[in-house]
């Protein structure tokens, strides 16, 4: 189970792999549906963080709009279509600076001392033929153990 500490430095991981590819700007923000995507999932994750948070590091931290962040999560998750691309792109250019500035003073505040360093804290994705196999392999069991119960 992650720990508080480790939410808080998986949205500030979330927050420099959206500034690793939206360093061309709002028109090639625009034009790459793939960066798009990119953008959507790790403002997802930053929101799935924030929700996971206690209670307690929330309340000692109200200068972060944790519900607002919260709510923006729920909204891609599930009204994706109607998902306006330019308040995206505010959130990025406006809303995520400051949000990464709160979040390492958080840390330090919480007494957990500087965030880890951009290359200290970026996991690169590993996931694996035979990663993606087992995952799959799991899903079919379940599956299979679930028709044999209905049966």
């Amino acid at each position: 189970m992650r720990d508080d500490r480790q939410r808080l430095v998986d949205i500030l991981d979330a927050i420099d792999r959206i500034d690793r590819h939206t360093g061309g700007g709002r028109a090639a923000f625009e034009r790459d549906e793939l960066v798009q995507i990119w953008v959507l999932r790790h403002l997802q994750l930053i929101g799935e963080a924030a929700r996971r948070l206690s209670e307690q590091v929330r309340t000692q931290h109200p200068e972060i709009p944790w519900a607002a962040i919260v709510a923006l999560r729920n909204f891609l998750v599930h009204d994706y279509f109607a998902v306006n691309l330019e308040i995206v792109w505010q959130v990025v250019d406006r809303d995520l600076p400051a949000l990464r500035s709160q979040v390492e003073a958080a840390l330090r505040a919480q007494g957990w001392g500087q965030a880890p360093s951009v290359s200290e804290r970026s996991r690169p994705y590993s996931a694996t033929r035979e990663s993606f196999t087992a995952a799959a392999e799991r899903v079919l069991k379940k599956n299979e153990e679930l028709y044999r119960r209905l049966a």
